[in-house]
């Protein structure tokens, strides 16, 4: 069994307990988890044209009984709440065979509970036998190793990723199949095989470029993909050698995205503070200045030299005298616009923040 180098990307054979064990604690930025699912197969399933379907019956998703599930559950959490930095998070999947035992260890052992997520399978695997419902969903908990602590949360990224509307906690991602599905001699390589655009989701909502992940249950390789694609460093932990070589073969094929295409995560909270009379102190906008009330409004503004707004007896800073018009919420910043006369167009403020911005930045008045 190798040990963990947290320096470079590494695909480890063994037990994963064991290896984390090894490790340095609080070392790791997030783990994803798939466990195995406890499924408790009986009997091999057949379509109703007897022909057999391709189940999860492998070795490793068996266990005598519940009470030797939970203690595998609890040893392989124990030993990644040790490693998991301070503001590391944890993603573990599962179905409704073990998604709720692992929910139970996980809030025994002092993990806080941030979201549950509903992966739905838009082309889900029948029900053949016809008594039960169609499986059509998998659950993620994505779970914070110490509650209150600060963690990753890329809401600005995700939000653009969705059209600019929050993200929700229902997914729909098909399951793997067709060109994505790892082939082994004419059979699926592993039974569990994760869509690679999961991952590459999990990735973009809670680490950053260069950030180290771990997968102590390995498998395809998944895990790794994405973040080989996405930049972040990886430790995968498998036991079974057939999988170490099918994920090492799978990741060597993968191009990382170019650095230009990776740009930083976008939080304005985490951008230094500008008030508006910033503009006017350093010259970006003169008092008398006509600001109006939309891109195609005739409602106009007097700027006034402490960073005020007129407009016919009223008087506020951009977003109260904005509320005032609207009657409700508004973003001062978005709802004033400028005529540029070099452009010959109106632009919102904003515009002239970010470089204002960019100006202190040259300075090097703002700090980050």
């Amino acid at each position: 069994m190798n040990r963990a180098n947290t320096d470079e990307d590494q695909i480890i054979l063994g037990d994963c307990v064991e290896v984390m064990r090894q490790m340095e604690p609080d070392s790791v930025d997030m783990i994803f988890a798939d466990p195995p699912y406890n499924l408790q197969l009986k009997q091999q399933l057949y379509r109703p044209d007897l022909s057999h379907v391709e189940a999860v019956n492998d070795e490793w998703d068996k266990f005598d009984n519940f009470q030797t599930y939970d203690q595998f559950t609890r040893d392989w959490l124990e030993a990644s709440k040790r490693i998991l930095k301070p503001s590391g998070t944890l993603w573990v999947i599962g179905s409704y065979h073990n998604i709720y035992r692992v929910g139970t260890v996980l809030q025994d052992l002092g993990y806080w509970i941030l979201n549950d997520v509903v992966w739905v399978k838009s082309n889900p695997m029948p029900n053949f036998r016809g008594v039960r419902l169609t499986n059509a969903h998998e659950t993620l908990i994505w779970a914070q190793k110490d509650r209150g602590a600060p963690y990753t949360f890329n809401h600005h990224s995700l939000k653009m990723s969705n059209d600019e509307l929050q993200m929700r906690s229902d997914w729909y991602f098909p399951r793997c199949s067709g060109k994505e599905r790892l082939k082994e001699n004419g059979s699926r390589a592993h039974s569990t095989q994760k869509p690679l655009a999961l991952l590459y989701r999990v990735l973009q909502v809670c680490t950053n470029e260069g950030d180290l992940v771990l997968d102590p249950f390995f498998g395809s390789g998944t895990t790794g993909a994405a973040a080989r694609l996405l930049r972040r460093r990886f430790i995968g932990i498998e036991r079974e050698e057939t999988y170490v070589r099918i994920a090492s073969e799978r990741i060597a094929g993968v191009t990382p995205l170019g650095e230009d295409f990776l740009l930083s995560q976008i939080n304005p909270r985490r951008e230094p503070r500008l008030p508006f009379g910033e503009l006017i102190e350093n010259g970006f906008l003169k008092p008398g200045t006509m600001l109006y009330f939309g891109e195609n409004s005739d409602l106009t503004a007097q700027v006034m030299a402490d960073g005020s707004l007129v407009l016919d007896g009223k008087r506020g800073s951009i977003h109260q005298l904005g509320r005032q018009l609207k009657n409700g919420p508004v973003n001062g910043w978005t709802a004033w616009f400028y005529h540029d006369e070099t452009k010959g167009k109106r632009y919102p403020i904003d515009r002239l923040r970010q470089q204002l911005r960019e100006y202190l930045s040259e300075k090097g008045d703002l700090e980050s």
